[in-house]
C-alpha cells in the first residue's frame, strides 16, 4: 500500500488549524508547564549546595526556607499552566473530533454509486473509525509527550551546557543518536503496521459480508468453510500483530542499553569533575534529577513514534478515500434542473461497465413529456442500465441524457435527483421509524401528509396495526418487514415525494395479487400527469402503458403500444406474451 502518511498529517493540520486560539492557548500553556518542571531542579540544586555549607544551622535553615517558597511559587505557576491546558482542552478535542468526522461523512457520501458496489460496508465505517480514533490518539500524543519531551530535553541541554560543556555535548549527541536509531525502527515497523492495517480491513469486511448473508450460510451449509476462511484471515492478522509485538520488545531493549550508557558515561564525568572540585553535591542532584527526566520521557519515546506512525497507518486507508476524486462531479457551471415538460432523451449513448462489458452504442430513445414508457426483455439487456443512466449512477462514455433539453451531466445531481421518484424492486429502508422513512420522500412533510401518502400506498392498514404505529423501527435495511411491506413503504415515500419523473423498477414483484390489485390503483392515480418509466417482467402489469420499449443486448427491437406489439407476427414482445398467458391458463 502506498505511504500516505504526509497526507495524512495534511488532512490532521487543516482541522487543527481551525481552532487557533484554543489551540494556541493549549500548546502555550503546555510549553510553560513542560519548561517550568524542568526549572525547578535547578532551586533543588540550590536547596542542597546550601545544605552542604559550614554555615551555621539558623543561616542555613533560612535559606533553605526561602529557596522552598520560590520552589513552592514555581509549582503554583506550574499548576496554573496546566490547568490552562486542561480548561480549553475539551471543547478543542470535542470540536476537532466531530469535525474530523463530519468531513469523513460528508466525503464519503460524495462518492459514486459504483464505489459502494464495490466496498464493503463494515470495512467503510471501520475505516471512518479508525480515522478519527487515530486523529484523537495522535493529537494525544503531540500534545502531552511530543512538545514535553522537545521543550524539556530542549531546557535540559541549555543548562547542562551552562553548568558544563562536555556533560552538555554527552547528552546532546546520546539524543540525537537515540532519536535517529528509534526513527528508523519506527520507519522499519510501519510497512508491517500497514499490512496489519490491511489485513485487518479484509478482515472485517469478510466478517460484514457474512453477518449480511448469514442466511445464506445456514441454507447452504456454509458455516464450516466460512469458519475456515476466517480463520484464515484472521491468522493473517494475528501473525502481522504478533511480529509487531515482538518488533516492540526487540526496540525496548535496545532502548534500554541506550540509558545505561547515558546514566554511566554522565555519572563518570560528573565524578571526574567533583573530583576537580568543579562539580558540587547540588549539581549531582540536577544531574540525577535531569536524567530521571530524560530515562522518563525517552524511554517511552520509541514506542510514542512506532504508536503514532501505527495510528497514522491505521488512518491511511481513509486517507485514501479522501484523496480519491469523487467519480461522478457536479459541472463547474452546473445549473439548477427545471423540468416542465419532463421529457427525456437518450441521444446516442455509449455506455460500458469496467470499460470492458459493452451494454450501449449508439443507443437513442426518446420519452415525451407525461408519457408512460414500459421497458422490457431479457436479463442483461440493458433496462435497469437506463434507469442507472437517467439517475446518474455512472456517466455515459459518448452521448448524452437531457430532461426537457438540459443536459443531466450540466445540471447540479441534487436537482437531477429531486426531480425523480424511484421505487426499486427490493427498498431498503434505514432503521429508523416508519414515519421517518417515509418522510424522507418530502423532509418537510407533516405527519397528516406522510399518512395520507400511506393510505394512498395501502401500508396505512399494516402500519395501523403494529404496536406503535408510525413509530416502529423497520431493523437494518427494514429487514421486520415483508418484502411486499417494504415495497409499499417505498410506493408511500415516492407518493410523499411527488416528483415530475417516476420510475417504477418491479414495483408490485413483491406483492401478492389483492395487495398489487389496490396499489395498481394508487400507482395509476401517481402516474397522472408525470412521465413514467417502468421496469417489468410480468407483461400483465404494463399492458395499459403508453409504450412499451423491448431491449435486447442494449438495442430497442420493438417499440410500440400493447396491441401493437400483440399483432406483431413472429414479434419478440408476442412471443413473450404468448409465453405468459400460456402459463396463466394452463395454470
Amino acid at each position: 500500500m502506498k505511504n500516505n502518511t504526509r497526507k495524512t498529517i495534511k488532512i490532521y493540520w487543516s482541522h487543527i488549524i481551525k481552532y487557533k486560539l484554543s489551540g494556541s492557548i493549549i500548546f502555550l500553556s503546555i510549553v510553560a508547564g513542560s519548561a517550568i518542571s524542568v526549572i525547578i531542579p535547578l532551586y533543588y540544586k540550590k536547596f542542597f549546595d546550601i545544605l552542604g555549607t559550614d554555615q551555621a544551622r539558623e543561616v542555613i535553615a533560612d535559606g533553605l526556607i526561602d529557596i522552598l517558597i520560590i520552589i513552592l511559587i514555581v509549582h503554583f505557576i506550574n499548576w496554573i499552566a496546566w490547568r490552562m491546558a486542561d480548561l480549553f482542552l475539551p471543547h478543542f478535542y470535542a470540536q476537532l473530533i466531530a469535525d474530523i468526522q463530519d468531513t469523513c461523512f460528508k466525503y464519503l457520501h460524495k462518492h459514486s454509486f459504483s464505489y459502494f458496489n464495490n466496498n464493503f460496508v463494515g470495512a467503510l465505517v471501520k475505516r471512518v473509525g479508525y480515522f478519527s480514533n487515530s486523529f484523537r490518539d495522535v493529537l494525544d500524543r503531540v500534545l502531552w509527550e511530543f512538545v514535553p519531551l522537545i521543550v524539556k530535553m530542549s531546557v535540559i541541554v541549555i543548562v547542562l551546557f551552562c553548568s558544563n560543556y562536555i556533560l552538555g555535548t554527552i547528552v546532546v549527541v546520546w539524543l540525537i543518536i537515540f532519536v535517529i536509531v528509534n526513527w528508523f525502527m519506527a520507519i522499519y515497523k510501519m510497512k508491517f503496521d500497514l499490512k496489519r492495517a490491511t489485513a485487518q480491513t479484509v478482515s472485517t469486511g469478510f466478517l460484514s459480508d457474512t453477518i449480511t448473508n448469514n442466511s445464506n450460510i445456514k441454507l447452504f451449509c456454509g458455516y464450516k468453510k466460512e469458519v475456515k476462511d476466517f480463520f484464515d484471515l484472521n491468522e493473517k492478522v494475528r501473525k502481522l500483530t504478533e511480529y509487531s509485538f515482538n518488533l516492540d520488545n526487540i526496540f525496548d531493549a535496545i532502548q534500554a542499553l541506550f540509558m545505561i550508557v547515558l546514566e554511566g558515561m554522565t555519572f563518570y564525568v560528573a565524578i571526574r569533575l567533583w573530583e576537580k572540585q568543579m562539580f558540587t553535591i547540588g549539581d549531582f542532584v540536577l544531574l540525577q534529577s535531569y536524567v530521571l527526566i530524560i530515562f522518563m520521557h525517552i524511554w517511552s519515546f520509541g514506542k510514542m513514534i512506532r504508536r503514532t506512525y501505527q495510528n497514522l497507518a491505521d488512518a491511511e486507508e481513509m486517507t485514501i478515500i479522501l484523496n480519491i476524486p469523487h467519480e461522478i462531479q457536479n459541472n463547474l457551471r452546473a445549473k439548477i434542473l427545471k423540468v416542465n415538460k419532463s421529457k427525456i432523451e437518450f441521444k446516442d449513448l455509449d455506455f460500458y461497465y469496467n470499460k470492458t462489458r459493452k451494454v450501449f452504442e449508439k443507443f437513442n430513445l426518446t420519452i415525451k413529456g407525461c408519457q408512460r414508457v414500459a421497458l422490457i426483455g431479457p436479463s442483461g439487456a440493458g433496462k435497469t442500465t437506463v434507469v442507472k443512466l437517467l439517475l446518474r449512477n455512472y456517466d455515459v462514455f459518448g452521448g448524452k441524457i437531457s430532461i426537457d433539453d438540459q443536459d443531466i451531466s450540466k445540471v447540479t445531481q441534487e436537482s437531477l435527483w429531486k426531480s425523480i421518484s424511484l421505487v426499486p424492486q427490493d427498498p431498503i429502508l434505514f432503521h429508523r421509524s416508519l414515519m421517518e422513512n417515509i418522510r424522507y420522500g418530502k423532509f418537510d412533510a407533516t405527519d397528516e401528509e406522510v399518512i395520507r401518502a400511506s393510505k394512498f400506498a395501502h401500508c396505512h392498514e399494516f402500519i395501523n396495526d403494529l404496536p406503535e404505529k408510525y413509530g416502529t423501527f423497520v431493523g437494518e435495511r427494514g429487514v421486520k418487514l415483508s418484502g411486499g411491506e417494504r415495497q409499499r413503504v417505498a410506493i408511500a415515500r415516492a407518493i410523499l415525494r411527488n416528483a415530475p419523473i417516476l420510475i417504477l423498477d418491479e414495483a408490485t414483484s413483491s406483492l401478492d395479487s389483492h395487495s398489487e390489485s389496490l396499489i395498481q390503483d394508487a400507482l395509476d392515480k401517481l402516474m397522472k400527469d408525470k412521465t413514467v418509466i417502468v421496469i417489468a417482467h410480468r407483461l400483465s402489469t404494463i399492458v395499459k402503458m403508453d409504450r412499451i420499449v423491448f431491449i435486447d443486448n442494449g438495442k430497442i427491437i420493438e417499440d410500440g403500444t400493447h396491441q401493437q406489439l400483440i399483432e406483431k407476427e413472429n414479434g419478440q414482445y408476442r412471443k413473450l406474451w404468448e409465453l405468459q398467458a400460456g402459463g396463466f391458463i394452463a395454470d
